[in-house]
Parts: C-alpha cells; sequence; structure tokens
C-alpha cells in the first residue's frame, strides 16, 4: 500500500513539473523576424552564427518564391540543429484587399508543396502572418468591411494551415483592444477575437521601457489565458521618426536585454505570456551594444 502511495506521490509530481516545464518552455521563447531570406542565401553560417549568440530559438522567416527551395531546407535543418523553431512568415497590408487573399493562397500552396518535399528536419514549424490592416487604405475609408476582411483572411489561413498540420501565428498591434467589431463573426474586441481564432499572437508592443510595455499587453495576456494561447512580446531596434519612445535603437542592446529581462520576470507566472520577439534581425545586427 504504501509502495502505491509513493507512486502516487511520484506521478503527480511528475505531472506537475510537466506542466511547469511545459510553461517554462513557453517562457524561454525568444524571436525574431528574419525579413531578408537572401542573407541565408549569401552568408547562411553568418546567418547562424549571429541568432545562435544572440540565443534565439524561434525565427520568422520571410518566403520568397525567388529563393531556391534548397536554401530554406538548408537554413531550417541547421537552424533546427541548433534548437531553432523556424517560421514561415509573409504577408501584407493588400491582402485584406477585394481578392487580396489569393496572395495569401499562394502563400500556402507553395507552403504546402514545400512541406510535401522537405524532409522531416527541413520542415517548417508553424506559419507566421504580419497583415496589418490598419495600413490599408479602407481602414480609414471603411474600417468594419476591412476588419471583416482581415478576420475571413485568418480564418481562411486557419483553415489551410490546419490542413498542414501547422499551427497559426501572427503579428498583432497592442491597440487592438480598442478596437470593437460586429458582423457575421460576431462582436467584441479585435484583438480578443485574432488571440482566439490563432494559435499564439506576436504583439508589436513597440516601446522602450519595461513598465509601458508591461501596461501595454496587460489585456492580451489575459485574453491568451482565458483562450489557453499564448502572447510573444515583440519590441523594435530599428531607428524610426515615431517619437523617441518607440524603438530600442537609441539605447542600444545591453539595456535593451534589461528591460526584456524585467518584462518577463514581470509576466513570469502569467500562463498567457510566451516569451519576447527582437525586430528584427537587421537592425538587430546593428544596434549599437
Amino acid at each position: 500500500m504504501k509502495k502505491l502511495m509513493m507512486a502516487g506521490v511520484l506521478l503527480l509530481f511528475m505531472l506537475t513539473q510537466t506542466g511547469v516545464n511545459a510553461h517554462a518552455m513557453e517562457l524561454d521563447v525568444k524571436a525574431t523576424w528574419l525579413w531578408n531570406p537572401w542573407m541565408i542565401y549569401s552568408d547562411e553560417a553568418g546567418t547562424l552564427a549571429f541568432l545562435e549568440s544572440k540565443e534565439v530559438n524561434k525565427v520568422y522567416v520571410q518566403i520568397d518564391e525567388d529563393i531556391p527551395v534548397a536554401v530554406y531546407q538548408s537554413f531550417i535543418e541547421k537552424a533546427g540543429a541548433s534548437g531553432m523553431t523556424i517560421y514561415a512568415l509573409d504577408g501584407a497590408n493588400d491582402w485584406v484587399a477585394p481578392k487580396g487573399f489569393t496572395k495569401q493562397d499562394r502563400l500556402m500552396n507553395w507552403l504546402s508543396t514545400y512541406q510535401q518535399e522537405a524532409l522531416p528536419a527541413q520542415k517548417f514549424t508553424g506559419v507566421h502572418l504580419d497583415v496589418e490592416p490598419y495600413l490599408y487604405s479602407g481602414w480609414n475609408t471603411n474600417r468594419a468591411a476591412t476588419i471583416k476582411s482581415y478576420q475571413s483572411l485568418l480564418s481562411k489561413a486557419a483553415t489551410s494551415t490546419a490542413a498542414m498540420n501547422l499551427p497559426l501565428e501572427a503579428d498583432m498591434p497592442f491597440w487592438f483592444d480598442e478596437i470593437a467589431y460586429k458582423n457575421t463573426y460576431g462582436k467584441g474586441v479585435l484583438a480578443e477575437w485574432v488571440i482566439a481564432n490563432t494559435d499564439s499572437v506576436t504583439l508589436m508592443a513597440y516601446r522602450d521601457s519595461a513598465a509601458m510595455i508591461t501596461e501595454l499587453v496587460k489585456n492580451e495576456v489575459a485574453y491568451a489565458e482565458k483562450y489557453g494561447k499564448t502572447v510573444v512580446v515583440g519590441v523594435e531596434t530599428g531607428q524610426t521618426d515615431e517619437g523617441n519612445n518607440i524603438s530600442f535603437f537609441e539605447e542600444g542592446e545591453a539595456f535593451m536585454n534589461g528591460e526584456l529581462a524585467k518584462v518577463s520576470a514581470y509576466y513570469s507566472t502569467a500562463a498567457g505570456f510566451g516569451g519576447v520577439a527582437i525586430h528584427h534581425v537587421d537592425s538587430w545586427k546593428t544596434m549599437k551594444p
């Protein structure tokens, strides 16, 4: 009887630790956007070395059909050996235009063929969309229709990625929690809808202090916890004319790392927090220490 009790306690401990470790793995996400895939064509070794030196474990890699498939295959395989997962990245604001979905369809068709032909170690782990519908002209002229088009696009993407057995992620600005919708998808807050209908969201929380960032993303972290999802908090490293509090360009990498550590510590017990992301490889590489 005592042995059975001990076995039960051990099993409970193991299950508890599994849950803790699963969340710890999510908290350990350190992602980045690689918008220029030609750098893996011209300098695969250098690109991998940079990512490894920054302890990146997740990369959103832009899909460019002009790049030989073998380049993606090689990069994914080598990155995987270094502990990185690679997500297929694409998207543009005109994808929400009438018939703009055909561009997304083209991505999904390319990706489906790629996944079928690639070896297991060369396959993408998921899909990461960066559509930003608010940059499309219809956001100002007919916002309701543009929001609905965006929702339709993500719903269509979810069907496509499910058919490939791949998770779907999306970039989202922190202020979508202030945007309401009411249409055939129901009514509510757009941020909550996007989080509920994707596997993970990366928030463009472009501010240069932990205090501002933690405040900006609190609603999204709560939504993610509600739906059993995670949000990754993204920050900017490039030079911008949008204000001095947007990017870590001025402060440098050491300061950025300190602020990101504070954000991670603040949300360390929040199930909806999934880690951090740095935008993006090109500007990160030239960032001052």
